[in-house]
């Protein structure tokens, strides 16, 4: 399910400040342009996890780079509140403090999507509904978004914002890609129902879907660790394999085929996909072909849930 205005791909915001420093970054940023990309994903706790670093430097870099570039209105910009252990929760106060600090360090005086970055069962649902709401209200924020919710609390949220005339969460961020399908039990039957549009984040598995893990190799790179386990269940070798010869029918690497899965599946608006190095965003614009519906059943069954 194509949504019209965010490109085949979001840009994840996730490396930058932590593996993509302000020079790479602004030279991946003008890339991601001149490619027709048009839309970037980050959050105020980016990348809060790397010694020395606070959070709020990937968007500090957004920003700086959209007000050098003067590149705002072509741009739409998701960030999130909650995670961040200097503003954690969704306390109506909190949400308040986070927009501004968000908007601040982006140096926009709006976002185009925000997320709630995690439940936060501690808060009455009613009130960060509400406080979210308020900012929709303002114009700080053009629409709503949940990451990482259960299905049962993503439709009592639904559920109050209907009865409430409330700015519903109309949209959902989520782990899901070929090897990772745990949302296609229950999350996913509840987007499909209430018409709730999904952007999968981790969608390449750590760099792992772009085939460049193999047995016996070794990569430079921070996800190494992660993607590498991947390597140790047999049917991960099989879905490499199948990449592999799907890639070569349609003259394109690994990664694309991985991100064509993603977007032919029900409620994808396009996959979060995250890059280091100008080389990697070019499979993001390579997948925008239809995969057949032979080779889509080919990829679904091998790791089916």
């Amino acid at each position: 399910m194509q949504c019209s205005g965010f490109g085949p791909v979001v840009l994840g915001g996730n490396v930058f400040g932590w593996t993509v420093e302000r020079e790479t970054a602004f030279r991946m940023f003008d890339a991601f342009a001149d490619f027709g990309g048009v839309a970037i994903d980050t959050a105020d706790v980016y990348p809060a996890w790397i010694p020395g670093r606070q959070g709020g430097e990937s968007e500090q870099m957004i920003g700086d780079w959209l007000a050098q570039r003067k590149r705002r209105e072509h741009f739409k910009i998701a960030t999130k509140v909650g995670k961040w252990e200097l503003q954690r929760g969704l306390s109506a106060a909190n949400i308040r403090a986070a927009i501004e600090g968000s908007l601040r360090r982006l140096q926009t005086d709006y976002v185009d999507i925000y997320f709630a970055h995690e439940d936060d069962e501690a808060v009455p649902q009613e009130e960060y509904l509400r406080a979210l709401d308020s900012l929709v209200k303002e114009g700080k924020v053009r629409a709503l978004g949940a990451s990482n919710f259960s299905a049962a609390r993503l439709s009592s949220a639904l559920s109050f914002s209907r009865e409430n005339g409330l700015s519903p969460f109309q949209f959902s961020q989520d782990r899901w890609n070929l090897l990772e399908r745990q949302i296609e039990k229950d999350l996913l039957p509840t987007l499909e129902r209430e018409q709730v549009r999904e952007f999968p984040y981790y969608s390449l598995a750590s760099g792992f879907l772009s085939g460049k893990y193999r047995p016996g190799t070794q990569v430079e790179s921070a996800r190494a660790g992660g993607a590498a386990e991947y390597l140790k269940h047999p049917r991960n070798l099989q879905l490499l394999t199948a990449l592999d010869e799907i890639a070569s029918t349609h003259d394109v690497p690994q990664a694309a085929v991985a991100l064509a899965w993603l977007r032919a599946q029900p409620t994808v608006v396009s996959p979060i996909a995250s890059a280091r190095t100008l080389e990697q965003l070019r499979p993001f614009f390579q997948s925008t072909f239809p995969l057949s519906p032979e080779q889509l059943a080919r990829l679904s069954s091998i790791t089916a849930p």
